[in-house]
């Protein structure tokens, strides 16, 4: 949601917007963020000796550290997907530090570049992560070369903005998906780890946001629609059923949208 609301606030489009998302959500800066919570944490008992009536302010100061910390990365990963746009501006040293110094976090310029490096080490510079709409478009691409006659701009914006939606609430959407798969509400460990290859699945969530747009707005068109997603990527019909389902579910606001 940060990174929206960010890229809403700089007027950046919805593939840099993404892009962003998916350098914070990828795992190697997961695994950078629990090392640099390790450093801090270590640092801290070196030079923190008091007396246990001291250590409450001390990790109170931590916790403040380590928040600080993970907004500069947010701003780094939505500056560096900025420049990897080659049709709209970047988001320049000035503009971000401005941002940090509106949430009253100072930071220099130096700073905010030595924060850029430290998500590009992390990345080892693979910075050209696939996204979700990158997914969507290509999908909407194929669909009309293959002479799926929907209007062809409506659409798209109507994906974009379910897309939106998924990814603000795709917790609970995904765990809608998942309670279907097995008809049951109590759901083990293994269970969930094996349902994270789903979520992970862009070719899913692409044939899934299409298939809903489709019935949002030209339903005399759905079945031919998911018909032709599955003759194209091989998901199962039923899949992309069930996933427009769960999203419209929670559109809805109700268990049972098909009383609507």
């Amino acid at each position: 949601e940060f990174v929206f609301l960010l890229s809403e606030k700089w007027h950046l489009d919805q593939s840099t917007k993404y892009q962003a998302v998916e350098l914070v959500e990828s795992c190697a800066f997961c695994r950078f963020m629990i090392k640099h919570v390790e450093q801090i944490c270590k640092s801290s008992r070196e030079s923190d000796k008091s007396c246990e009536r001291g250590q409450g302010s001390s990790w109170s100061s931590l916790k403040d550290q380590i928040c600080d910390t993970f907004v500069l990365r947010l701003v780094s990963c939505v500056q560096l997907a900025s420049k990897l746009s080659l049709h709209y501006d970047i988001v320049n040293s000035d503009t971000a530090l401005k941002f940090l110094q509106s949430l009253r976090l100072s930071y220099t310029k130096q700073e905010l570049l030595e924060s850029e490096l430290a998500v590009l080490k992390t990345l080892h510079f693979q910075v050209n992560v696939p996204t979700p709409l990158a997914y969507v478009e290509l999908l909407l691409e194929v669909l009309g070369h293959n002479g799926c006659l929907l209007p062809a701009k409506p659409l798209h914006q109507t994906c974009v903005q379910l897309l939106d939606f998924t990814y603000l609430t795709r917790d609970t959407i995904y765990s809608t998906l998942l309670e279907m798969a097995i008809e049951n509400s109590t759901l083990s460990r293994l269970q969930l780890a094996k349902f994270l290859a789903v979520k992970e699945d862009f070719m899913l969530l692409g044939v899934g946001i299409i298939s809903t747009s489709v019935f949002i707005q030209e339903p005399e068109f759905w079945p031919q629609v998911v018909e032709h997603l599955n003759w194209i990527t091989g998901i199962a019909s039923q899949s992309i059923l069930d996933f427009s389902y769960a999203v419209l579910r929670h559109i809805v606001g109700s268990r049972t949208p098909q009383q609507h």
